[in-house]
């Protein structure tokens, strides 16, 4: 170790993913690099030389895991290892003489290479199984060797029994165990592992610390930009506006019903461009992630089911409609009473049950919901005239963001959708806003009229805010 720090200035901390073929070893180094580019495989063996994966924070590289082939010959090489004498740091550099002059243990050999360059260890064991004495053979070559090492049982929740017996003769080879289930860790969980890391071995402590500090800064970092990119989100979609050329005998109707269809395509259009991308921001790269049966976010944006969900309550319309009049739309904010949206199938049946509300005035529903207005020869849509639309596009973000940002890297079953906790009964995450928050809502509303404004421009900083919170929290409360 000691050579490393002198031959690396500043030294990039190297750690090997080692343990027998199937046991989770690339599912661990995919989630802990959060690399969706590590082969997983449900197939023994696959592994047959050394691949190294930086860890990369603004393009600087502040760690490297390096997945290795698993333990070919465990039994073979203990042998021989224990026929040498001297330091630890001498065994080794036999071992890999002996490995490197014979073909038939040429994986153990590369396994090895790592070690013997400086590398830290962590050993993963599949902890739905028994223990064989392979994998005590397995971990006494380890502690043979010397180096900083950790153990991580790779356990699913529902597969335990063996759980107690594996820490039992873990404690017996390595500076410390953890029990990481690769396929379903959060960002809470990894950070726990790369801390319990710094703790191996006094001479890593200040530098895995200090990794550890940087990729907690960068996931803040992540955070930041997502708020950014939903508030951008969120003013686009509020200030829209579209027209469409009123012709001579033309039919009214059908240019109005289609300039709907554009509109609501274009916000939809900026959200699903929004969602992609903070995927990209938490480095969901080549596999196609897919949401869970259940989410809400399968409904279309514009849907009666969306809105009926994630817009306001009625609790807050109320309150709202104290702060600020008309700011819902009209006096009355459809998805606020519960009844959902039903744009384009349910109009005349909401504009009832609303007509009764409201001492039987009869609103053009329509119009206050999506700002038409017919101008003389042009008919335009927008600016948006209901703020459900706002809370409707925070709740969706939130859900997604919920999804993507607690998805391993090292997950593959995207068959079993149903893993995730449940958000039916509760979707909105808005619902417990505080007034203070709602307030904030409404001058980002009225003030989106003008978004060049400094008025505006205020509020996004507030909003930005306030949504960089609503993100933390979900982060905490998955952990």
């Amino acid at each position: 170790f000691m050579n490393l720090i002198a031959n690396r200035a500043p030294m990039i901390p190297e750690i090997a993913i080692i343990g027998h073929p199937n046991e989770g070893k690339s599912s661990v180094l995919s989630t802990l690099a959060e690399d969706d580019s590590v082969r997983v495989s449900p197939y023994p063996g696959e592994t047959t030389k050394c691949r190294t994966f930086p860890v990369l924070i603004d393009k600087r590289e502040i760690l490297r895991f390096t997945d290795t082939p698993g333990f070919q010959s465990p039994s073979r090489i203990l042998s021989k290892l224990k026929t040498y004498e001297g330091s630890s740091e001498i065994r080794l550099e036999k071992l890999l003489r002996y490995t490197g002059a014979h073909e038939e243990l040429a994986e153990d050999h590369q396994l090895l290479l790592p070690i013997g360059r400086g590398a830290g260890i962590i050993y993963v064991v599949d902890g739905a199984r028994p223990i064989r004495g392979v994998d005590r053979d397995e971990m006494e070559i380890l502690r043979l060797i010397g180096r900083p090492r950790m153990a991580v049982i790779n356990c699913k929740q529902e597969e335990n029994r063996y759980l107690a017996d594996w820490k039992d003769e873990l404690a017996k080879h390595f500076n410390s165990s953890r029990v990481f289930n690769a396929h379903r860790a959060t960002y809470a969980e990894r950070i726990a592992l790369f801390e319990a890391l710094t703790s191996i071995d006094q001479d890593w402590q200040q530098i895995l610390t200090e990794v550890v500090d940087a990729i907690k800064n960068d996931w803040q970092a992540r955070t930041r930009t997502t708020a950014r990119l939903l508030s951008t989100l969120l003013t686009e979609s509020l200030t829209l506006e579209l027209t469409a050329r009123l012709k001579t005998g033309s039919d009214e109707q059908a240019l109005r019903n289609k300039l709907i269809e554009r509109y609501t395509k274009t916000i939809a259009e900026l959200e699903s461009g929004t969602h992609e991308k903070m995927r990209g921001l938490f480095k969901h790269n080549l596999f196609d992630y897919r949401l869970p049966r259940y989410s809400i976010l399968h409904e279309e944006l514009f849907s009666e089911r969306t809105w009926q969900f994630l817009g306001l309550t009625k609790q807050q319309f109320i309150l709202l409609g104290g702060i600020g009049g008309g700011v819902v739309g009209a006096g009355v904010d459809v998805a606020a009473l519960g009844h959902g949206l039903g744009l384009f199938t349910a109009l005349g049946a909401i504009g009832g049950v609303l007509g009764a509300l409201t001492g039987g005035k009869r609103l053009d529903y329509e119009a206050s919901l999506l700002g038409i207005h017919i101008a003389g020869p042009q008919i335009k849509i927008g600016p948006a005239g209901t703020i459900s639309l706002l809370f409707v596009l925070i709740n969706r973000a939130l859900l997604f963001y919920q999804h993507v940002a607690d998805w391993a890297h090292g997950r593959r079953d995207y068959s079993e959708q149903n893993s995730f906790p449940s958000h039916t009964d509760n979707p909105s995450f808005t619902k417990s806003w505080s007034a203070q928050q709602l307030k904030c809502c409404h001058g980002f509303f009225k003030s989106a009229a003008q978004p060049d404004s400094e008025k505006h421009q205020a509020y996004v900083t507030e909003m930005q805010e306030i949504l960089f919170s609503a993100l933390q929290g979900i982060s905490e409360h998955d952990s």
